[in-house]
């Protein structure tokens, strides 16, 4: 591992990644393991010139995550860009359909967790993704990961979209044939259900940009 990653770099503590990206942490944050290094270069929020948060996603909040960012320079992003994206990415979150769920509430970590006592509520149309075990998760435990909750239906009807593109390109184009990533583009097979929703709407209303975005945006439907 490069002393930059393992240690980081004074005044600014930066890039010390390995327990985001090899063993299980909230879902919130995305895993950088095995991501291309073109993507892991250009991740983050996507706007010019900015310095990919990702590289920073494990430092707390979003002020101190863009402090971070912003002291690495362009060789040292490119250095933990390339062991990144070299690290095998281990599944970690297993997929449930369910038209109920144990009841649930955000914790002080900002993560879905069961409530106290039992109970179910409905689900809806919402994801509900939710640690195994909170205890063990918290201290990275690698042989328990998350649980995601989806509607009943939803992985055939996810799979449809993903194949069929629904009237635009199928995932498979941009993403490559197995959907773990290409160039500049980002794996999506066995990645968090909730954390693609969320780059999805973002794309969606413009709140994340890049070339690979904008490259997407332009294409025609066949």
């Amino acid at each position: 591992m490069p002393d930059l990653v393992a240690h980081g770099r004074k005044p600014a503590v930066l890039l010390r990644l390995l327990p985001l990206a090899q063993r299980p942490g909230p879902s919130r944050k995305r895993s950088l393991a095995g991501q291309p290094a073109a993507y892991i270069l250009e991740a983050g929020d996507g706007n010019e010139g900015r310095p990919p948060q990702d590289l920073a996603a494990d430092h707390g909040s979003i002020k101190a995550m863009d402090a971070i960012a912003a002291a690495a320079n362009a060789e040292e992003i490119k250095i933990a860009a390339d062991y990144f994206s070299k690290l095998h990415y281990k599944k970690w979150i297993r997929v449930v359909e369910a038209g109920k769920v144990p009841k649930f509430e955000i914790s002080s970590h900002n993560m879905l967790v069961k409530a106290k006592g039992d109970g179910t509520e409905a689900l809806g149309m919402r994801i509900a993704e939710m640690p195994e075990n909170l205890d063990r998760v918290e201290l990275r435990d690698p042989s328990l990961g998350f649980v995601a909750y989806v509607p009943k239906g939803a992985i055939a009807k996810g799979r449809k979209l993903v194949e069929s593109g629904n009237g635009a390109f199928p995932c498979a184009s941009c993403h490559g044939a197995d959907l773990k990533g290409s160039g500049d583009v980002p794996a999506l097979a066995g990645r968090s259900p909730s954390g693609i929703v969320r780059q999805l709407y973002d794309i969606q209303h413009g709140t994340r940009t890049g070339p690979a975005v904008i490259r997407c945006s332009r294409k025609s439907p066949p």
